[in-house]
């Protein structure tokens, strides 16, 4: 009887478990023009013939790398699901996706407040608090010693991803997927989990994609709307 009543319990716990349902994809980018999104690029504002970093070419979105700044969407979302698929075309380098994104150069004078998902050769996958922060399990082993830990300058801000072998050869395509769920983000790279933080100090913003000094191809942007339910809800 004991034994039933414990099933029955768990039962009706689970039944009101979170679950993630998952709305239409949109298309942030379209392979045709930039619409929807905005720049901030610092040398734009006393260089009037400075090269536009952002361009299309051959139905891509393509972030030239300098000079450096950012493409952001207009929008701003909120539990979501991210996907990109992106490739260094000709040498290895450095970009990034940021999320959560909201004052403009509120680092360096040039990154805006956000969390970044690091798309650098070799070190996808790993969380930049950029004035935000979030935390992970094994804090002290993947950020360094506590008393060093911030989000400004000087401080440490990477937290470094699980696993550096997920990334394919430069030159081909590889897919991050971000997962925003109110104030958790997980990141997988070709379907690997690298990436599991929670407790963020921020749970909407804008989405960021970086030109930070090397050309990146992007050919899918696509956000998936996240509606949170209970599984009975979810059922109805």
């Amino acid at each position: 009887m004991k034994h039933f009543a414990t099933i029955s319990f768990l039962a009706l716990l689970i039944c009101h478990l979170p679950v993630n349902i998952f709305s239409q994809t949109i298309n942030l980018f379209d392979g045709k023009d930039l619409n929807g999104w905005h720049a901030d690029v610092p040398e734009l504002d006393t260089n009037k013939s400075a090269v536009f970093p952002f361009i299309i070419r051959n139905g891509m979105l393509v972030s030239l790398g300098t000079p450096q700044g950012h493409l952001i969407t207009d929008t701003v979302y909120q539990n979501y699901r991210l996907a990109v698929e992106y490739r260094f075309a000709g040498v290895p380098g450095n970009c990034g996706v940021l999320v959560h994104a909201s004052t403009p150069r509120a680092l360096y004078k040039m990154f805006p407040k956000s969390i970044e998902a690091q798309m650098m050769h070799d070190n996808a996958g790993d969380f930049w608090c950029i004035v935000e922060d979030i935390k992970v399990p094994d804090m002290e082993k993947r950020r360094g010693p506590k008393e060093n830990w911030g989000i400004t300058e000087g401080k440490e801000r990477r937290i470094i991803n699980l696993t550096d072998s997920s990334e394919k050869p430069v030159g081909e395509w590889n897919t991050m997927i971000v997962e925003c769920v109110g104030r958790s983000i997980k990141i997988w790279v070709n379907g690997d989990l690298v990436n599991y933080g929670f407790d963020c100090t921020a749970d909407k913003g804008n989405i960021a994609i970086q030109a930070e000094g090397s050309e990146v191809e992007f050919r899918k942007v696509q956000l998936t709307p996240i509606t949170k339910l209970s599984a009975d809800d979810a059922h109805k």
